[in-house]
């Protein structure tokens, strides 16, 4: 089975190209789910079906749904709470500050991503499609796996909600040994649930994003942060669509509206050519603008001619080749306290006025494209300290030198 992710800016068509993808699939006898998480639920509208939160069948091979994060936000909140309220007082936190710290940021993001990896499994499909919301809320709703595991073990640690459970099973069947019993076994299910969603989003093999844009300088930009944040997330991209390419015209063509159509063209082709150049090996495809709005089966199968689908190698991620590691160490030379080591952070897109660095602890604090992300540091390197970094066409180089205080002698 493969994911994919079809991200990008508010306004571009992601929702229109994702619907017109698995409707070709479908015609091509592969059975494909398309499933909204976003907000603004025009996936229905793109289709011209009614649509519900579980899967409907639209036409034979080809099943959709909307996820209505709040029915689930209602439905599985009252549960969790409680445990969030008897961990952070267990924690030491006041009551009353720990029944308002319990409203989790992101906790709806989180529970569409679940809905998304449930219908997954569930269902008979091939493909499953998922049109994300906007580029940013995208980006968060795929680091949230990783994001709420790691808070989770800062908060209450796997070894502390093991030595709670052995507590809780020694006091008996009291009232309080069944209550910390009751949170730690929902929270063990939160940390397994939390690290099943985080092996879907990282898997390369099996989910991936395609990111959709309109040939102009503001949102190209936008894409290209977009590259760059999800590759620091190890989030595999397989594909830039340029949608609403503006017709070529015949050179006879005069007028006002043909000077017009001309440069608007011209402009759109640097952009998309611009994007080729700096992502060799990311297919970037170009989607012609449709005089009338594709809305209905018939008029998404037309344009997906654009979309390569069916035929489209990206589906199967090994025939674009393995991804590239996020993380490389390599011994620049030296031995023992004179040695350099060089960490390489393959960051695609990358200018050093993007980039902040910072240790911490055993981690490697990285913020690029407006994404930060604590990466825990191969064990040489956390004997040493960082001496240097820049930029160069593959990433980001961090040069570091061992720490006389901690570097065996």
């Amino acid at each position: 089975m493969r994911v994919v992710l079809f991200a990008g800016k508010g306004g571009v068509g992601k929702t229109t190209l994702a619907a017109a993808t698995g409707a070709a699939l479908s015609a091509a006898g592969r059975k494909t789910l398309v499933v909204a998480t976003g907000a603004a639920h025009s996936l229905a509208d793109a289709l011209d079906v009614r649509l519900s939160p579980e899967p409907a069948e639209v036409e034979e091979g080809l099943f959709a749904a909307e996820v209505d994060t709040r029915a689930l936000l209602g439905g599985a909140w009252p549960t969790l709470r409680p445990h969030l309220s008897t961990l952070l007082a267990g924690a030491g936190v006041d009551e009353v500050i720990a029944e308002e710290l319990t409203v989790l940021p992101g906790f709806e993001e989180l529970l569409a991503l679940s809905e998304v990896q449930r219908m997954a499994r569930t269902g008979p499909w091939e493909v499953v499609i998922v049109d994300c919301g906007p580029t940013a809320g995208a980006s968060r709703l795929l680091a949230l796996p990783e994001i709420g595991a790691r808070y989770l073990e800062r908060w209450y640690p796997t070894h502390r909600r093991m030595v709670r459970g052995m507590l809780a099973g020694l006091a008996g069947p009291s009232p309080s040994g069944r209550h910390w019993d009751a949170t730690v076994n929902a929270l063990n299910r939160l940390a397994e649930h939390l690290e099943s969603l985080r092996s879907l989003v990282n898997d390369p093999t099996t989910t991936s994003v395609r990111l959709v844009l309109t040939p102009e300088q503001v949102v190209a930009a936008e894409t290209r942060r977009s590259v760059t944040a999800l590759a620091l997330q190890e989030i595999r991209v397989d594909g830039l669509l340029g949608n609403r390419l503006v017709p070529a015209l015949p050179a006879t063509a005069r007028g006002p509206a043909a000077h017009w159509m001309r440069a608007r063209r011209r402009e759109q082709d640097e952009v998309l050519a611009a994007l080729r150049a700096e992502l060799p090996g990311l297919p970037v495809r170009a989607v012609q603008h449709r005089a009338v709005e594709p809305v209905g089966l018939a008029a998404l199968r037309a344009l997906s001619a654009d979309l390569g689908a069916p035929d489209d190698p990206v589906l199967d991620c090994t025939a674009t080749g393995p991804p590239v590691p996020l993380l490389a160490v390599t011994h620049a030379g030296g031995s023992g306290l004179d040695s350099e080591y060089q960490l390489r952070i393959s960051l695609p897109l990358l200018t050093i006025a993007d980039v902040e660095l910072s240790r911490v602890d055993d981690d490697l604090a990285v913020t690029a494209a407006g994404h930060r992300r604590m990466l825990r540091l191969p064990s040489v390197l956390r004997r040493c300290t960082l001496s240097a970094a820049e930029v160069d066409c593959a990433g980001l180089l961090v040069r570091f030198r061992p720490d006389p205080a901690v570097w065996m002698r």
